[in-house]
């Protein structure tokens, strides 16, 4: 799913995804495809979500946002 059509999904909601598709470019990380895991109306709840998903799968690219953000252009730490 692509980052629009989880917007129009759920708007003005947190959501917890898996990146699908991503790729890295000049210290940013661009995720073009999402998996929706879960969807809350609370930032602390989605937080929680993702930390327990990140500590149980720390393989998989986990992430949470909330829709209103323009785009996935992350700036990549470390």
């Amino acid at each position: 799913m692509r980052w629009g059509e989880v917007q129009e999904k759920f708007l003005e909601e947190w959501v917890v995804f898996e990146a699908v598709s991503a790729h890295s470019e000049d210290g940013f990380r661009f995720i073009e495809s999402v998996s929706v895991i879960d969807r809350y109306e609370d930032s602390l709840k989605a937080m929680k979500r993702y930390k327990q998903l990140h500590k149980d799968q720390p393989g998989k690219e986990i992430y949470f946002l909330h829709t209103s953000r323009p785009d996935l252009k992350m700036k990549r730490s470390g």
